[in-house]
């Protein structure tokens, strides 16, 4: 029991601080260049490279131990990227006949979060 209570604490804090890190730098590009997907789109790729970096890391370069695992892909990562949010702002875009700019917000994050996630796993095995 303790151990699965250890389990849920590292991935209640990862998940904590990767909400907040995607409300606040979601919500700085939103400031900088106003409400659009570009925030969103920006978390998502970062996300898909600190996984895959990280897992990289964590499982073929350096021991790291589960609950440190947990608490980076599963908590914080989970928490940090929004897969849920880029799906509703590319049907919002979609239904105000904005074309383009959902194809290049779903095919685009997509097709850059497999190359964020290659990128962070090449540096990572790099290493």
């Amino acid at each position: 029991m303790r151990v699965l209570l250890t389990t849920y604490l590292w991935l209640a804090l990862g998940g904590a601080l990767g909400t907040l890190s995607r409300y606040a730098l979601s919500g700085a590009i939103d400031n900088r260049y106003g409400p659009s997907p570009l925030g969103i789109f920006v978390v998502n790729i970062s996300g898909a490279f600190v996984i895959g970096f990280f897992l990289v890391l964590a499982q073929d370069r350096f021991l790291v131990s589960p609950d440190v695992r947990r608490f980076v892909a599963a908590g914080f990562c989970g928490g940090y990227t929004t897969f849920s949010t880029l799906a509703y702002e590319t049907m919002t875009q979609l239904e105000d006949h904005n074309y383009w700019t959902a194809a290049a917000n779903g095919l685009g994050s997509l097709a850059a979060g497999l190359v964020a996630v290659w990128l962070g796993m090449t540096l990572a095995r790099a290493i």
